[in-house]
């Protein structure tokens, strides 16, 4: 077994890297450039990941690590909540500018974090200080990330369960509705929650990354609007996975015009350094939060970091510059094209998703989904060249989220070898 995955298993908590007996799974990162990673063997690999969706300009891309590089060796650190960095000003000036000025919602005030789950725990905050209500309608499926307070938001059992007599259960979920029959279904739980008058906040994903790339109905963000407006609750839309050109708009919320209270971004803000923002309108946050007298009540030790914020300005410029947000929509109708055409005997597939966000559901011949199935393509993929990941709580998806930067004839080799691959798992 190689040293690094020795290492793991002997001083890295169990319940965080899978490793095969066999050493067959993981295999080690060593480098990255643009879609394409190397592991620790030399052996190259066509990334369809995206690193987690974070890589949309492509591994190690030269505008971002250089001005990252010229950060580091300016400033490496600075005082989060006490003593600001320019870049943080400049940053956030440029969210409002990316996210309610693009949509004519006035300016939107940024709340630096970390992570995609601290970014959700600040929306939340900003939730309850506004309205002061401690319910949050959640939807089945959703991922929202595992600290205590979004695990109150994330559905599945096996991340809540263990740690459910720690929790506060605020959350209320009901069913993410694909389609028409579904969305009534919806419609009408919204309806009898809001009815109660103790929800302060919706929260939801404009498409289910972690919950096999569900794509809603359509209706679903504006009756979502509506009701927020009628009952003064505040819509979160969870753009973590989905923002920065992912669907082929800057953020999903745009297919239907949906305009949230908060937005909250991570993954491809910076291209790969640590850092989340909860933006919301302005007049909203201001009236959420009070006005800092020396000390912040939501704040972290490295708040708005200056390498993170160099960082995800070079990204956001980078993205702009090399129109990755239309690329992303045309390479995103070629590729669900393609998966359409990919058959297999015994298999039901149906491809799904928008822009670069695509899954490619795998069920047997009764409609069953077919978890082993996907989990041996995903490592039969591995071996021929090609990273992806099993997604939903099944594991029948077969997720598709490569760099933006990924060209038309590196897709149409990827659907050929899934096709290849697909027919002799079957």
């Amino acid at each position: 077994m190689r040293t690094a995955l020795r290492l793991l298993r002997e001083y890295e908590s169990p319940n965080v890297t899978f490793i095969e007996p066999d050493g067959s799974w993981p295999i080690v990162w060593a480098r990255a450039r643009g879609v394409h990673v190397w592991d620790d063997r030399g052996r190259k690999y066509l990334d369809l990941t995206a690193a987690f969706g974070v890589c949309a300009a492509g591994h190690v891309n030269p505008r971002i690590v250089r001005a990252g590089q010229r950060q580091m060796a300016r400033l490496l650190h600075a005082m989060g909540d006490v003593h600001p960095h320019p870049l943080k000003a400049e940053l956030a000036r440029e969210l409002s500018r990316l996210t309610f000025e693009r949509w004519r919602a006035g300016k939107g005030r940024t709340i630096f974090c970390n992570s995609g789950f601290e970014a959700v725990e600040a929306a939340l905050k900003t939730a309850m200080l506004i309205t002061g209500k401690r319910k949050v309608i959640a939807f089945e499926g959703a991922y929202h990330g595992l600290g205590y307070g979004a695990l109150n938001a994330t559905h599945r059992q096996m991340f809540r369960e263990p740690f459910a007599s720690q929790l506060g259960e605020f959350g209320e979920f009901v069913p993410f509705p694909t389609n028409q029959d579904e969305l009534i279904s919806t419609e009408r739980r919204v309806e009898n929650a809001m009815a109660r008058g103790d929800v302060g906040a919706i929260l939801v994903e404009p498409i289910q990354g972690r919950a096999g790339i569900r794509v809603p109905a359509p209706e679903l963000l504006p009756m979502l609007r509506k009701f927020c407006d009628d009952s003064g609750a505040v819509l979160i839309v969870d753009e973590i996975y989905t923002g920065f050109g992912r669907t082929g708009r800057w953020f999903a919320c745009e297919h239907t015009g949906t305009v949230p209270d908060i937005v909250c971004l991570g993954k491809a803000l910076s291209g790969g350094f640590p850092i989340s923002a909860c933006v919301g309108k302005s007049a909203l946050i201001e009236r959420a939060w009070p006005k800092s007298r020396g000390e912040a009540i939501h704040t972290s030790t490295f708040l708005g970091h200056p390498v993170g914020c160099a960082m995800a300005l070079a990204n956001i410029a980078e993205i702009k510059s090399r129109g990755l947000v239309d690329t992303a929509a045309e390479r995103g109708t070629d590729l669900l094209e393609s998966l359409a055409r990919v058959r297999a005997p015994g298999l039901r597939l149906q491809p799904r998703g928008l822009g670069l966000m695509v899954g490619l559901e795998v069920r047997d011949a009764s409609g069953g989904p077919a978890t082993d199935v996907t989990m041996r393509v995903v490592k039969a993929m591995l071996r021929r060249g090609f990273i992806v990941l099993p997604e939903s709580a099944d594991g029948n998806v077969i997720g598709l989220t490569p760099p933006l930067v990924i060209s038309k004839a590196q897709l149409r080799h990827t659907v050929r070898e899934l096709d290849c691959v697909l027919r002799e798992v079957a």
